[in-house]
């Protein structure tokens, strides 16, 4: 007889098949209203904060993305590491260049700009990508969430 754990295993194929669109609704109860958040607000809001908003927002897509199939909690900790580092943020960036619009160019460049401080475990390059990719998150999930969800879905997420 199996055990509830390996019954639930034995029909990932089937989750993984619905995983994207599982995805796509879980995200899209987590929208921000457009009324929220005034244009003059905004502009208010330092890149500095947007990648502070991007960086939650990034984090909690990729978790979502590794909810199924089940895996074991310190597996989904070393799949969520591994896309949360900012070599991998940069590596990302970098792959949605080409599909960005010149708004969102201009969002990426205020990002870079805004990247302070002396990272100790990467370069500051790299640290300067990564901090672009949030700033640009941070500011679509403010205006524009469908555009966002759009480029998450570019990424490909590993997963091993």
């Amino acid at each position: 007889m199996k055990s509830k754990e390996e019954e639930l295993l034995d029909g990932q194929d089937e989750a993984s098949k619905q995983h994207s669109s599982w995805t796509q609704a879980l995200l899209a109860t987590t929208a921000p209203s457009p009324q929220q958040i005034s244009l003059s607000q905004l502009q208010q809001i330092s890149p500095a904060a947007l990648a502070y908003l991007g960086d939650a927002i990034y984090e909690l897509y990729v978790r979502m993305s590794y909810l199924l199939p089940l895996q074991r909690p310190e597996t989904y900790h070393r799949l969520v590491v591994a896309q949360v580092r900012a070599e991998t943020q940069a590596l990302h960036l970098r792959s949605l260049t080409p599909h960005l619009r010149q708004t969102e160019l201009e969002i990426v460049r205020r990002g870079r700009n805004a990247a302070t401080g002396r990272p100790k475990r990467v370069d500051p390059g790299i640290y300067q990508q990564a901090t672009s990719l949030e700033t640009l998150i941070g500011y679509l999930y403010l205006t524009d969430y469908q555009r966002l969800t759009e480029l998450l879905q570019i990424l490909h997420l590993e997963q091993q």
